[in-house]
């Protein structure tokens, strides 16, 4: 017996909410700040941080004391990239 076949076949993943970086924070990332780690990561090399309006400046501040950051750019959802 096919039980997901019978059931219009498996669901759909949904896609998990793009939200702030920010402990605490649920609200929908707006920006992507980008880091680096010089002593445990190439130069070439940026990890990615997420934030709202809200966080932003706390987050690049947090990045920037630790000579860390590297650039903020703005955050395209993967969806709205094709639409």
């Amino acid at each position: 017996m096919d039980l997901l076949g019978s059931l219009g076949g498996p669901a759909q993943p949904q896609p998990a909410p793009v939200q702030c970086s920010r402990k605490g924070c649920k609200a929908h990332a707006d920006f992507q700040i980008l880091w680096n780690n010089p002593k445990i990561h190439t130069p070439d090399r940026r990890k990615i941080w997420l934030a709202c309006s809200e966080h932003r400046e706390w987050l690049e501040t947090y990045l920037k004391e630790r000579l860390l950051y590297k650039e903020t750019v703005p955050f395209e959802s993967i969806q709205g990239a094709s639409d």
